[in-house]
């Protein structure tokens, strides 16, 4: 049997498979504490300049911050001509999550999903805490910049270990599930926020999680997909056995068709240069990348566009991860329906504005997955995740494209919503398909290919 009719054997979503998934998707709220750890600590609390001429260099002498809460702007006075390395830091952890999403993915398909997982992981923490400390600012802004290169790749590899642990007919739920936690942690880290006034504690607070996460995720096995992947059938089994007890299952053996891999050969010929040296997955990488660049612009387009929102900041932070929860339940029902796999653009989702650009976000992680062999998967999904970045980057520039016409922004996101859209045509239906494991298994008539 292959891998797929093993997790139908035992059980594509069992006891265990639930435990495993609950315990990765609850680690989206430690990622999205990090992830939007700026928004408060670096908020501008309400201030005055005693003397209206001060020099910039006596700035500081004179200015006077209120005390309802603390930030990096109040304590290392970043306001006038120096508010620029707010965002500064905010900038440097995107350049992290660039570099973590690029580099993280062919390591865990080299050196296995667990320990690249774990050091990331690890080092998240670690860094964490020395943005809790930081001494100064330009330790707080280096901090920020490895929290994104581990916090960017170490999610990544634990996304796909989600799927990789239940069978594919699961992916849309565990996939979903993931994004729809990161959400709710962005509210559970305003409601941190609302609580805890002091930023240094604060992110001392929010990163600590971590570390119970740590030392829990020394129990988790290594991906038995990856490991038949790369020619370990006896080690797979092994895993897939340990599932099957979890689940209540009691099986005598697993046995696993031989794979066209041989043990610790298949992924080390196997890098991020795959991508590009076959033809069926270059094109779909190309696709998918624009795609992933597109939804990240309309959605950080969007929020920009609409203004910044008044009122509390941590209510609107809550907002901010709560108005995406309804798009998770539509992705559940759309996703299964072959009519809909993945359209960018589509009219049913087109008039719900950010929510649909929320659920095409959800889509094209599980699609993404479901689209690359086992062997590149996490490279696949790095090299999209770092087009998405870019869209990420360009997005702010794109609603001060009014000043030349009123409706010039949504022109520019519609034109990019609707060529991705078309351009997914050309990537094949998943649904009801199985997993390629090795790239040679995309030969087989039982895929449907990019047709090219």
């Amino acid at each position: 049997m292959d891998v797929d009719e093993a997790f139908l054997s035992i059980g594509e979503f069992g006891r265990c498979q639930k435990r495993l998934t609950v315990f990765l998707v609850l680690l989206q709220v430690y990622v999205a504490c990090q992830s939007m750890l700026i928004v408060i600590v670096g908020a501008i609390p309400e201030y005055h300049v005693d003397i209206a001429d001060a020099a910039d260099k006596d700035i500081i002498q004179h200015v006077r911050f209120a005390d309802n809460f603390t930030s990096i702007v109040s304590e290392w006075h970043l306001i006038q001509h120096e508010a620029y390395k707010v965002n500064l830091a905010s900038s440097l952890l995107f350049a992290g999550l660039l570099i973590g999403n690029i580099l993280f993915g062919p390591l865990s398909d080299k050196v296995g999903r667990r320990p690249i997982y774990l050091t990331g992981l690890f080092f998240d923490v670690v860094f964490g805490y020395l943005t809790a400390l930081a001494p100064s600012y330009e330790v707080f802004a280096v901090s920020r910049f490895f929290v994104g290169i581990m916090n960017g790749g170490m999610s990544l590899v634990a996304f796909v270990l989600t799927q990789e642990y239940v069978g594919k007919s699961y992916w849309a739920l565990t996939g979903s599930l993931t994004n729809l936690t990161f959400a709710v942690g962005i509210a559970v880290y305003a409601l941190l926020g609302f609580y805890i006034r002091n930023w240094r504690i604060l992110a001392f607070v929010a990163n600590s999680p971590g570390v119970l996460f740590f030392l829990l995720s020394f129990l988790l096995p290594e991906s038995p997909r990856w490991l038949y992947s790369r020619g370990y059938t006896a080690e797979a089994e092994a895993v897939l056995h340990r599932i099957a007890c979890g689940n209540g299952k009691e099986i005598p053996s697993i046995k696993l068709k031989e794979c066209n891999a041989t043990p610790g050969t298949a992924g080390s010929a196997r890098s991020v240069f795959d991508l590009v040296r076959y033809g069926v997955l270059l094109w779909r990488t190309v696709i998918l990348m624009y795609i992933w660049y597109v939804c990240s612009l309309v959605y950080y387009g969007l929020t920009l566009n609409a203004g910044e929102l008044k009122g509390n900041l941590y209510v609107n932070v809550a907002l901010y991860g709560l108005v995406e929860v309804p798009a998770f339940p539509l992705c559940l029902f759309f996703i299964e329906k072959s009519w809909l796999a993945f359209y960018v653009s589509s009219a049913v989702l087109a008039l719900l504005g950010k929510l649909s650009v929320s659920a095409a976000f959800n889509v094209v992680y599980i699609y993404t997955s479901e689209l690359y062999p086992t062997v590149v998967r996490n490279a696949g999904l790095g090299v999209c995740a770092m087009a998405c970045r870019f869209g990420g980057i360009l997005a702010p520039f794109v609603p001060s494209m009014k000043s030349l016409n009123p409706s010039m922004p949504f022109l520019a996101f519609g034109i990019s919503g609707i060529s991705a859209g078309i351009l997914s045509l050309l990537l094949p239906e998943t649904l009801n398909k199985p997993i390629a494991e090795c790239i040679e298994d995309l030969q087989s008539p039982a895929y449907q290919l990019l047709n090219k």
